[in-house]
């Protein structure tokens, strides 16, 4: 059994036999490409979020009656991208076991493939929705294959790789190499800078009964929304729009959910913490319909 954080995301203090939720916090981001900082994203959610209420006027619900448990950060060698890989593995595989929903918090985007391996053992059938600025399906980045910018496509290797089917799910994407988008051209189901389309894909996905990944990387949020993160990309979705999309979201089967890519101190008026605390919030409350 897991040991509750010393300091918790507002309102998951539950007990973890309780819980029907865990989160699991991944500091690293030893693989960023341009401006680091998103090693620093957890804590900082967890302690920024008391200057939010607990309660969802949107939702209607409140954080305290949900049940969801924080596992705190996980100690990850930065030398090493494949053993920090593992250690999320583990801790994902862990929850799974207990039969609670993972929740992790990045961190860099590389942190999703931990989870990702892990769920798909259990799952084989995943699906991936993946709302993000960036394609992250580079073959390697600087002959580097595990990267944050190639994150998709080690995930789609574990997933539509072995089944031929369009697994993933992409969404707000506005920004990847030539090369990146003649793969998803051929392999993904890419849907460019917005959420058209996510209605009617997740009314299909939850027909269909098929288990879910959603793995929300921050930077699809407009800059103006929210500049701390490591690489902004102007013409992104606001708030209100990723709101529509978690609860939509909500009427599939979600098995496992991430939330990365802040990096606070790139932004100094903190505005951009406190961006990223509200989206866990509804996103925690949105996942929980049905569970609480």
């Amino acid at each position: 059994m897991l040991e509750r954080n010393s300091e918790t995301f507002l309102g998951c203090d539950a007990g973890y036999e309780e819980a029907w939720a865990v989160l699991y916090g991944a500091p690293f981001d030893s693989t960023t490409s341009f401006r680091p900082g998103a090693r620093f994203g957890p804590s900082a959610m967890r302690h920024e979020s008391f200057g939010l209420e607990t309660y969802s006027p949107y939702q209607k619900a409140d954080l305290t009656d949900i049940r969801v448990f924080d596992s705190g950060n996980l100690e990850l060698p930065f030398g090493s991208a494949e053993s920090a890989l593992e250690e999320i593995e583990k801790r994902a595989e862990i929850i799974l076991s207990d039969g609670k929903l993972p929740i992790l918090l990045g961190g860099e985007h590389l942190v999703t493939l931990g989870a990702v391996r892990a769920l798909v053992r259990r799952y084989p059938d995943l699906h991936i929705l993946h709302f993000d600025a960036h394609a992250d399906l580079r073959e390697d980045y600087l002959g580097v294959r595990l990267s944050h910018a190639s994150v998709m496509r080690r995930c789609w290797e574990l997933t539509g790789g072995r089944t031929g089917e369009r697994s993933i799910h992409q969404f707000c994407i506005r920004s990847g190499d030539r090369e990146e988008f003649h793969f998803a051209g051929g392999h993904t189901d890419l849907h460019p800078f917005g959420f058209d389309g996510l209605e009617d894909l997740t009314e299909r996905l939850a027909a269909s009964g098929v288990p879910v990944y959603l793995t929300v990387d921050l930077d699809c949020l407009d800059p103006a929304v929210f500049p701390g993160t490591g690489t902004p990309e102007a013409g992104g979705v606001f708030f209100p729009e990723l709101l529509n999309a978690l609860l939509a979201v909500s009427s599939t089967r979600v098995v496992g959910a991430d939330l990365n890519e802040l990096a606070p101190m790139l932004d100094a008026s903190g505005a951009s913490t406190a961006v990223a605390c509200k989206v866990l919030r509804e996103m925690l409350l949105a996942l929980s319909h049905g569970r609480a």
